[in-house]
């Protein structure tokens, strides 16, 4: 019985932490054998029936026997081999009668291979063969856009034919930002440490850093924010939520966990079984928001988003915080406060001249007290360069007899400390001390010394006084620094 109770318990548990996720568990298998990236992942509806596909470019494992996989909800459709590594793949139109059924286009090694209804239509090799005059004068424009360093990201935005922005993140550490009518980047974003992604959300660059964070920039490269993330970025994609007209970004971390932004503000959180190193947002099979992620074993794993998700900011609503809509109770204006409001408004020189007189006072004699403790040593702390020393007094007991604990310490990187005295100056008819004056030993850097003694309360009326503790050097007269104690009634004489 006990133990069909902790099922149970277990059952019920993740029922309801389903229930209050975001998303449906479609599909886990941690064995699919997919090792691919971001950049290879597309969903498309290759035949134009309305069903869109998953089209992976597939690593092999190990980097070995690269393949072109095509996926149909949790099964391989079409598998072929690729001559080598692919680098990233896209979909276009390549006609526009109807069904429209797109291309695929996919580069793998020199060259880029199309596919037309997943079977071979053209392959592009570079160099390629000569283009035709309009083709030549499109790549003689781009080809006039140079960038100081090798480009690994690219991120565009706008019409060729009216006005378009590329942002390149290099590996340089830098991204730069080029225009339509610009030979050089216009822009450039510098950052300390190198790119794992760049994803555009809006008029906002995302860009992911080896050192763990996210930050934004805008098209001019003026830097928005930064969000420190807890693990390693491993990649990252756009989630676009074309229903509720949300884009955000997703970062796949280190730790397993997928992190849903917009902008800075947090918004979901996936933690997955292994390390997230591909994702892939969209409209699959028939379902509009589904999300593909592959794992660093080779797993694969879809999620749908449930119809009635709604992303909020993680720690409350979306918008300013209720508390600013909040009236203050702001008290009615009395008598009193209407006849200061005319005084000051008569006499507002005249008070302006006054708290500057009193504020010149209180800093001379803030100066002069700090002068009389430098002067007299009155200080836990010397100031001296060449003798750096802190002391801390610490009194313990309820009396007559008290324990006094002297904590000296010698700040100093490098240098001991040798020759200190400490002397004790007390009311002799009101404390007893077995030693009023003892060698210090010799003082290490950087440790504390814990000198103890023991102070006899001698009166019988509850009183009680200073001790003066004073650290000198041996041959000098003025001390180093100084500590008054002010020493507590003791309790004993009073209880007796």
């Amino acid at each position: 019985m006990a133990a069909a109770s902790s099922s149970d318990s277990d059952s019920g548990r993740a029922e309801s932490k389903e229930a209050n996720s975001k998303w449906l568990d479609a599909h886990y298998d941690p064995v699919a054998n997919i090792h691919t990236f971001s950049a290879c992942l597309v969903l498309a509806d290759l035949h134009g029936d309305g069903e869109h596909k998953l089209v992976v470019g597939d690593l092999g494992p190990s980097g070995q026997q690269p393949r072109l996989k095509v996926l149909k909800g949790p099964t391989v459709l079409t598998e072929s081999p690729l001559p080598a590594l692919p680098a990233a793949a896209a979909t276009f139109l390549m006609e526009q009668h109807e069904p429209q059924a797109p291309a695929l286009a996919l580069a793998s090694g020199p060259c880029v291979y199309v596919y037309k209804n997943l079977r071979p239509y053209f392959k592009f090799s570079l160099p390629p063969l000569p283009p035709n005059p309009l083709e030549q004068d499109l790549w003689h424009q781009a080809k006039e856009m140079s960038l100081p360093s090798v480009p690994v990201f690219l991120e565009a935005s706008g019409q060729f034919d009216v006005e378009f922005r590329l942002a390149a993140a290099c590996r340089n550490g830098n991204i730069y930002i080029l225009r339509r009518d610009s030979k050089h980047p216009k822009y450039c974003i510098e950052l300390s440490a190198q790119p794992v992604g760049l994803v555009r959300v809006h008029k906002v660059l995302v860009v992911g850093s080896t050192e763990d964070s996210l930050h934004g920039f805008t098209h001019k490269g003026k830097k928005l924010w930064t969000v420190q993330m807890p693990a390693a970025i491993l990649t990252m994609n756009l989630l676009d939520q074309r229903s509720r007209g949300l884009q955000a970004v997703m970062a796949g971390l280190a730790n397993g966990e997928v992190r849903i932004y917009r902008d800075k503000a947090l918004l979901n959180i996936i933690r997955a079984p292994d390390a997230v190193t591909s994702l892939c947002f969209g409209r699959y099979g028939r379902e509009e928001n589904t999300l593909i992620m592959t794992t660093r074993g080779g797993g694969l794993i879809i999620k749908i988003l449930k119809r009635t998700a709604v992303f909020v900011e993680a720690g409350g609503e979306v918008g300013p915080p209720p508390a600013q809509a909040t009236k203050l109770n702001v008290p009615r204006k009395t008598r009193l406060y209407v006849d200061q409001t005319l005084r000051e408004r008569e006499a507002g020189t005249a008070m302006h001249r006054a708290f500057q007189t009193d504020l010149y006072l209180l800093r001379l004699r803030t100066a002069r007290a700090y002068v009389q403790a430098l002067e007299s040593s009155l200080s836990p702390m010397s100031m001296t360069a060449r003798e750096p020393l802190k002391l801390h007094a610490v009194v313990q007991g309820l009396g007559p007899i008290f324990k006094l604990t002297l904590h000296l310490q010698n700040p100093s990187t490098a240098r001991p400390a040798l020759g200190l005295l400490i002397c004790f100056l007390y009311n002799e008819a009101l404390y007893a001390l077995p030693q009023a004056f003892f060698k210090v030993p010799l003082l290490v850097p950087g440790l504390n010394y814990p000198l103890e003694t023991f102070v006899e309360s001698l009166s019988d009326k509850g009183i009680s006084d200073i001790i003066k503790v004073l650290v000198l050097r041996e041959g000098q007269s003025a001390p180093l620094l100084s500590a008054h104690i002010n020493m507590p009634v003791s309790e004993g004489l009073a209880a007796a």
